[in-house]
């Protein structure tokens, strides 16, 4: 655990706040359908921002924690394309204009982004006074890892949500759009437009991929500001990535199964860690962050690489 003075916190969660302005009032000021390769661009800028903050905790830090951060950053980036699969099904079932989705998408990482901090604090206090904790979050990474390495994981379909269900029993949802905004006045009455339902859809699927996510970086890390600046930074810049993974998500047909690998890998790493509470030769055991981080670097590159040079079988067919 650091010592992170107050004003590090205060400079940390100012920095996220200007470049969600920025990127709200500046770039993304107009409605209209990003192109392919703006979202391309700005991926990258993101990208490099998040890099960069990594960089710069190294001096600041020491090297240890700017390892955590990279581990817990790739973890968390790549964790969440399947947030990215999930928006596509959303957006599509609600037809929602493309040029309004990033306004949606702004709103739902910046929930996503309260929610990660409750949640991170939350298993950070658990896991230091509860060291059970890793066997259970470890057993859950497993079982997600296997789930999504063969495919069999739970998709969010809106038609069956009962949280939508029951929001449009409580208030009156009106078919009719009023530019980006998430409320419509019909008949002297206030009504929810489908960019809120499409938000809220959003918001929800967030808490469910929280559940591996977050604790997928309590596997490389338990300082509560190195898992938060990483989370905070891969989650920023995957507005302009589902643009990008929108068009092209096809052609990575394998990543999901190296994300399962990382989640069975980290979920091991979790169960081995304890040393208190089972005095077994193989508890207590530490794998060191930059194997990690090298292990993950590694597996993401070559499910890309795969993706890129095998051909899937049913278009071979």
């Amino acid at each position: 655990m650091l010592s992170i003075p107050g004003w590090h916190w205060a400079i940390l969660i100012g920095w996220f706040s200007l470049l969600l302005i920025l990127d709200l009032v500046v770039f993304h000021r107009k409605d209209k359908e990003p192109s392919l390769k703006a979202a391309i661009w700005q991926t990258v800028m993101w990208i490099s921002l998040g890099v960069a903050l990594g960089f710069v905790m190294w001096p600041l830090y020491g090297a240890k924690a700017s390892s955590e951060y990279f581990s817990g950053f790739l973890i968390e980036k790549s964790l969440s394309i399947d947030n990215v699969f999930v928006w596509a099904v959303i957006f599509g079932f609600f037809k929602i204009p493309r040029k309004y989705q990033h306004r949606i998408l702004f709103w739902g990482i910046f929930g996503a982004l309260v929610l990660r901090a409750i949640f991170i604090f939350a298993g950070v206090a658990i896991l230091q006074r509860f060291e059970a904790a890793f066997l259970i979050l470890g057993g859950l990474l497993i079982f997600s890892g296997i789930n999504i390495f063969v495919g069999s994981g739970e998709q969010f379909d809106p038609e069956t949500s009962r949280g939508i269900k029951l929001l449009q029993k409580i208030v009156p949802i009106s078919k009719k759009l009023n530019g980006h905004h998430f409320f419509i006045t019909e008949n002297g009455k206030k009504h929810a437009t489908i960019l809120l339902l499409a938000l809220l859809a959003i918001e929800f699927t967030d808490v469910i991929f929280a559940a591996d996510s977050v604790p997928a970086i309590l596997a490389v890390a338990q300082d509560p500001f190195i898992i938060f600046a990483s989370n905070a930074a891969a989650i920023l810049g995957l507005r302009a990535l589902y643009f990008v993974f929108d068009v092209l998500k096809d052609k990575f047909w394998l990543l999901n199964k190296g994300l399962g690998i990382i989640l069975l890998g980290v979920g091991a790493k979790m169960l081995v860690s304890p040393s208190e509470v089972l005095e077994w030769p193989w508890f207590g055991y530490h794998v060191s962050t930059n194997l990690s981080l090298a292990l993950i670097l590694l597996i993401l590159a070559a499910s890309i690489t795969a993706s890129l040079v095998i051909t899937p079988k049913s278009k071979s067919d």
